[in-house]
């Protein structure tokens, strides 16, 4: 789960504007590529960019975990907006760095951005909403009671790490050796760092996979 909050940006009669486009992965070429069609984009940057996306933008080099750098370049440039992709800046607070400074940018509060950065969070968020969610076995923060609980559960089984682990935090598996051998990955061996301190072990759900994107002002969305 995502949540994007919509700054109110007043442009006035600005016709052309010019973005700075945070990220340097697929997402982030897909933005470009959309926004340069805008006859409304005068000028677009994106940080750190990659080859491809240099086709389209003029890419700058930056450090993604640092939020007050990124600011500081928005600031440099002069971008009227600036667009973040990638999930750790957002989790880090960029958009309250950016909003400190009165710069525009499209991304979540650091507060909403716990949905996206910590599994943990988002799991208890639907649940003190009232939000259909997949039923949860346990949280845990020691691997002795992760491997004891497998003894109890239903298969498949799905387990996450909490943090961000750049896609590849979570397991959906029918094998209690596979279930087994995930956890000693995340919280013994620690492949992900911090990421994988503790863990949730909940009920593996099938059907189809939908995805919305929604942005909001806090009040309206599309």
């Amino acid at each position: 789960m995502t949540a994007a909050i919509l700054p109110r940006i007043v442009l006035g009669s600005v016709n052309k504007i010019k973005i700075l486009v945070i990220g340097g992965g697929g997402r982030e070429h897909a933005l470009v590529w959309k926004l340069k069609q805008s006859e409304r984009v005068e000028k677009i940057w994106c940080a750190p960019g990659n080859g491809g996306i240099s086709n389209d933008a003029e890419c700058l080099p930056l450090d993604l975990g640092n939020v007050s750098k990124a600011a500081d370049l928005a600031a440099k440039l002069g971008a009227d907006l600036t667009i973040c992709g990638p999930e750790l800046p957002l989790v880090r607070g960029i958009a309250d760095e950016f909003a400190s400074r009165n710069l525009a940018l499209l991304g979540p509060t650091k507060a909403a951005a716990q949905l996206e950065g910590s599994k943990v969070f988002a799991k208890k968020f639907m649940e003190r909403n009232g939000i259909p969610t997949a039923s949860t076995y346990g949280i845990y923060d020691s691997p002795i009671d992760a491997y004891t609980s497998l003894c109890s559960v239903d298969w498949p089984l799905v387990v996450k790490a909490d943090g961000l682990c750049a896609g590849k935090g979570v397991l959906v598996t029918s094998s209690p050796d596979r279930a087994s051998e995930f956890i000693d990955r995340l919280m013994e061996k620690k492949e992900f760092g911090d990421a994988g301190r503790q863990i949730l072990l909940e009920e593996g759900l099938a059907g189809s996979e939908l995805s919305y994107i929604i942005l909001s002002d806090g009040k309206n969305f599309v």
